[in-house]
């Protein structure tokens, strides 16, 4: 058996997320029936992390073990021949022994806020639209609240209860471009809806809406009530993906689309 790597660009609107569902269609569901149709064989595409209902991908990286007689590096052709539009396998490749989830070591997202007086049609999927002057500044305060091994129970959807809820985060930021203001975090792991959910506390306190130490006392607390809204779907991109000897950005650097 051959194991296959592949990382996989996609727009998330028409998808519950990567993972395959009972109801509804996940991107896992559409690249594994793909495989499939071009070798015979069922498998399993496992990926570098579940994107929620709406997230996109313009870095997620998986794999999966095979006995065609495709080369690896041609998979990525293969594949994209049937894939549907809003999917694309941009680069693949053989790599035995490596696991997409469990030799992760860090993943990045970005989350987007197109700010003007009204809302602009070409990000409607892509970033959350907001009103009025955001404090950047005080934003940025905030994200640099959360770096380091923190405690982020605080931030985790409710009714999900993780084995833990430390994570390390090693880059927190706000860029402010304009029209659109960009949040960018990388970090060892992330509780389910984390990175939304701290995009919509920050997005607050941009807003005026909730002061600064409000960060820390949600950290502190861990209670759900003391943090913010969960941010839109549409906003978020996992950006890029780092393994010990595998990283994403050699092969697509996020500028090129976010």
């Amino acid at each position: 058996m051959t194991r296959v790597r592949m990382i996989l660009q996609y727009d998330g609107t028409g998808y519950e997320g990567w993972q395959r569902q009972l109801t509804g269609l996940g991107v896992q569901q559409v690249v594994e029936e793909e495989i499939e149709r071009l070798t015979g064989e069922k498998t399993v595409v496992h990926a570098s992390g579940r994107t929620d209902s709406g997230v996109h991908a313009l870095a997620q990286v998986a794999h999966f073990d095979t006995a065609s007689r495709i080369p690896p590096e041609k998979f990525a052709y293969a594949l994209n021949a049937g894939l549907p539009r809003d999917i694309r396998v941009a680069y693949s490749d053989e790599a035995e022994g490596f696991h997409a989830r469990f030799d992760v070591l860090k993943k990045h997202y970005r989350y987007r806020l197109q700010h003007s007086p009204h809302a602009d049609p070409f990000t409607r999927n892509t970033a959350l639209h907001v009103y009025g002057a955001l404090d950047v500044e005080a934003m940025n305060e905030a994200a640099r609240a959360i770096l380091g091994q923190r405690d982020f129970a605080a931030f985790r959807a409710s009714g999900i209860e993780p084995e833990s809820t430390v994570r390390t985060i090693y880059e927190s930021r706000w860029t402010d471009a304009g029209r659109l203001v960009t949040y960018d975090i990388a970090g060892s792991g992330f509780l389910y809806n984390m990175v939304r959910i701290l995009a919509g506390t920050m997005a607050e306190i941009g807003m005026g809406r909730r002061g600064v130490s409000s960060m820390q006392k949600a950290l502190a607390s861990g209670l759900r009530s003391d943090a913010g809204p969960t941010a839109p779907a549409a906003g978020l991109v996992l950006t890029r993906v780092e393994y010990r000897n595998f990283d994403t950005k050699e092969f697509i650097p996020c500028q090129t689309y976010w």
